[in-house]
């Protein structure tokens, strides 16, 4: 990465803003997952141990549409943030202005002081200069951490980096060399494995990987349009249907490198208890039933695919993984990158719902690199830009 990270940097005695990404899913007021609290501790007792004079948390959650919504409030954050780094974080009512600039002047020598979050001001989403100004008052240098927001042009990101010295934080660093070397240098076979709901979002991610990869093994409720646009049969299965063209064009242009299931998991309602069966998709999905997992038979072949690989990237589930009865395919694929891993390949998880069902299939510590960013990773996997990237300092 040719930007400027915490390496590059001094904290001693310094105001140091820190741009993190504490976007976790909330219970209430309980954290119900705290993987984005821990993948940004290392930056921040990095920062620490050079004995800053304070360190400043900016972080958004949830959409609470620029105005002050308690649903959406970090506060739970704090004594969970305070845990994971073994002292003290202050908590502020507002991330500028004078009850977060006091809040800030107050702190002890090193203290941690989490904001409120920033998009409760309708500016911070608009890249709002003013805002941007206010944020920077309270640091005397900024470090953006926040892989998951990089591919949006905020305040907090984008707009502080004009006002001080930026450079990139240990996950954003981590987060862009993975997924930067896994497309431009892959070790092959190179394979990607594609799922989620919908073809349309991922037409752009389909045709860079199509260049790049050995294999591209397709799952979820994409595979169904991919299935209707070579002529079979999809019963009741969400089916793009205007997306039905470009399906066929990718399958064109895809040949032998694009792979699509070859047996499902059916049910005849979209709920846990449905009645379900496996078929093979060739003869189509009877019209009151809908494809909602890969099969048996789809998990072997994809397994061929994958031995021996040793680069993989897996972005989106093979299937709704949030119900038990159709989350075997997700798990079993999760299980292959697993076992690969084990032999060397580099596994690359490209966050959201991916990220979530490794989660779920207690296979974390198992794979190369998590992204704790969807979108941002989605639009690197493109061969985009990221605008929270490109603001950082230049080596």
């Amino acid at each position: 990465m040719n930007k400027m990270t915490v390496r590059d940097a001094a904290f001693g005695g310094k105001r140091v803003l820190v741009r993190v990404d504490f976007n976790v899913p909330l219970d209430g007021t309980t954290i119900t997952d705290d993987t984005r609290i821990r993948a940004a501790v290392p930056t921040l007792k990095y920062i620490l141990d050079q004995k800053p004079r304070s360190v400043i948390l900016m972080s958004h959650l949830g959409r609470p549409k620029g105005e002050p919504n308690p649903k959406y409030s970090l506060a739970p954050v704090a004594p969970a943030l305070a845990a994971l780094l073994g002292q003290d974080v202050q908590f502020a009512n507002d991330c500028v202005g004078e009850t977060a600039e006091t809040a800030a002047a107050n702190l002890p020598q090193g203290g941690v002081l989490l904001l409120e979050n920033t998009r409760y001001y309708k500016g911070e989403e608009k890249n709002d200069p003013e805002l941007a100004g206010k944020m920077a008052k309270l640091g005397d240098i900024f470090v953006n951490d926040a892989f998951g927001t990089a591919h949006r042009a905020h305040a907090s990101n984008v707009g502080v980096s004009s006002h001080l010295l930026a450079v990139a934080g240990l996950l954003m660093e981590k987060e862009i060399d993975y997924l930067a070397t896994a497309l431009e240098a892959p070790k092959r076979p190179f394979v990607a494995i594609l799922g989620g709901a919908k073809v349309s979002d991922k037409i752009a991610v389909i045709e860079a990987l199509l260049d790049k990869v050995d294999r591209l093994l397709i799952g979820g409720g994409m595979a169904n349009t991919f299935l209707q646009a070579q002529g079979i049969s999809m019963g009741k299965s969400l089916v793009e249907a205007d997306a039905l063209d470009t399906a066929r064009s990718l399958l064109g242009k895809g040949g032998k490198k694009l792979v699509l299931p070859v047996d499902a998991v059916i049910g005849d309602a979209f709920q846990n208890d449905a009645h379900t069966q496996v078929i093979a998709v060739e003869g189509g999905i009877p019209d009151a039933w809908s494809m909602y997992d890969i099969g048996p038979k789809t998990v072997e072949l994809f397994g061929k695919h994958l031995h021996g690989a040793k680069t993989v990237v897996w972005n989106g589930p093979m299937g709704v993984f949030e119900m038990s009865s159709f989350a075997k395919g997700t798990n079993l694929i999760a299980q292959l990158l697993a076992d690969e891993t084990r032999h060397g390949a580099i596994t690359i998880i490209g966050g959201g719902d991916s990220a979530a069902a490794i989660e779920n299939s207690g296979l974390t510590n198992q794979i190369t690199h998590i992204s704790t960013g969807g979108g941002a990773s989605l639009e690197m996997l493109e061969g985009k830009t990221l605008p929270g990237v490109i603001a950082l300092k230049d080596k």
